[in-house]
C-alpha cells in the first residue's frame, strides 16, 4: 500500500503509556452499554462484566497526545486521514456533513464513553464519544494469529471501523440498535450482522474511492484485505475455537459474506451497493 506520502489526521488521540482514564464502577451504565458493544463485535461480554466486578486497574491521568513518530502510529493516522478525505466528499456529495472520528490508539485497556474495554475484545467504534479505539498489538494478532499479515489488511480494518462512523452519523447504527431492543436474540444477531456486512461495504467503497484519487493500491493489497475479512469471518473464527459453527451466534458474518460484501464496495465504489438490510440474500 502507498501510504508513505499521504496526509497524517490531527484526529488521533495516542493513549499509550498513559494508563487508563477514568474509573470503572461495577455494574455502572457505562460497562452495560460496553458489553453490549462487545457482543455485537462478537465477543464474550462477561469478560467486560466480571472486570467491571472486580474493579478496573487504578485510574491514571490520561493524556490525549498527537500520535508517536514510530512507523505504526503514522500508518494508522494516514489511513485514518484518507478515510477522512473520502467520506468528507461523499457526505458532501449528499448535500451533509461529515464529522470526522476520533481514533484513539491505547494499551492493554482504555476507558471509552461505551465503559472500560480491555484490547482483547479487538478494535471498536463507541457511538457514544464516535471514536474508534485501536491497540497496534491487534495488527500483530491479525498477521500471527488469523494469518492475514499486509498493511492493506490493517487498513481495511481501520476503515471497517470507520464505516461504523458513517453508519453512525447517517443514523443507520441507532434505528439498529432500537430495533435489538425489540426482538430476540438470534433476530439481533441478524441485524447485526448485516450491519458489519455493511462496514466491510463501506470499507470497501473507501479503498475504491482512494485509489481512484490517490493510486494507493500496489499488486496484492486487494489480496490481503480479502483474506483478512476471510480470516475474521464467524464461521472461521468459530471452527478455530471450538471446532464447530453456530450460525445462530454470527455477529459479524460468515468468510463469504465478508469476501463478498467488501468486494461489492471495492467494485463499486458506490454507498448505494452497500443496502445490506435491504438484500434477500447477504
Amino acid at each position: 500500500m502507498r501510504w508513505e506520502f499521504g496526509r497524517r489526521s490531527s484526529n488521533v488521540e495516542d493513549r499509550r503509556g498513559s494508563g487508563v482514564g477514568g474509573a470503572v464502577v461495577g455494574g455502572g451504565i457505562g460497562t452495560i452499554i460496553l458489553a453490549v458493544v462487545v457482543a455485537l463485535l462478537g465477543g464474550n461480554p462477561a469478560v467486560i462484566l466480571e472486570q467491571a466486578q472486580s474493579g478496573a486497574p487504578p485510574s491514571r491521568s490520561q493524556t490525549q497526545r498527537p500520535p508517536g513518530q514510530d512507523q505504526e502510529a503514522q500508518f494508522v493516522s494516514t489511513v485514518l486521514a484518507d478515510t477522512e478525505d473520502v467520506w468528507n466528499e461523499q457526505f458532501r456529495q449528499m448535500g451533509r456533513t461529515y464529522e470526522e472520528p476520533k481514533l484513539v490508539l491505547f494499551e492493554d485497556a482504555v476507558q471509552s464513553a461505551c465503559g472500560y474495554a480491555q484490547s482483547a475484545m479487538g478494535p471498536f467504534y463507541c457511538p457514544r464519544d464516535e471514536k474508534v479505539y485501536l491497540d497496534l498489538g491487534f495488527f500483530r494478532e491479525l498477521k500471527q494469529r488469523h494469518q492475514a499479515p499486509g498493511d492493506f489488511a490493517q487498513a481495511y480494518v481501520i476503515a471497517h471501523e470507520v464505516g461504523h462512523h458513517v453508519q453512525n452519523q447517517l443514523g443507520i447504527a441507532g434505528k439498529v440498535s432500537a430495533l435489538q431492543q425489540r426482538v430476540s436474540k438470534t433476530e439481533a444477531n441478524q441485524l447485526s450482522v448485516r450491519l458489519e456486512l455493511q462496514a466491510d461495504c463501506l470499507a470497501g467503497v473507501w479503498a475504491n474511492r482512494a485509489e481512484r484519487s490517490r493510486q494507493i493500491l500496489e499488486q496484492g493489497d486487494v489480496e490481503e484485505a480479502l483474506n483478512a475479512a476471510s480470516q475474521i469471518g464467524d464461521d472461521t473464527l468459530q471452527s478455530k475455537a471450538k471446532g464447530y459453527v453456530v450460525p445462530d451466534a454470527f455477529t459479524h458474518g460468515s468468510s463469504a459474506q465478508r469476501v463478498r460484501w467488501f468486494k461489492r464496495g471495492i467494485q463499486s465504489g458506490d454507498m448505494r451497493q452497500c443496502d445490506t438490510f435491504s438484500a434477500n440474500k447477504i
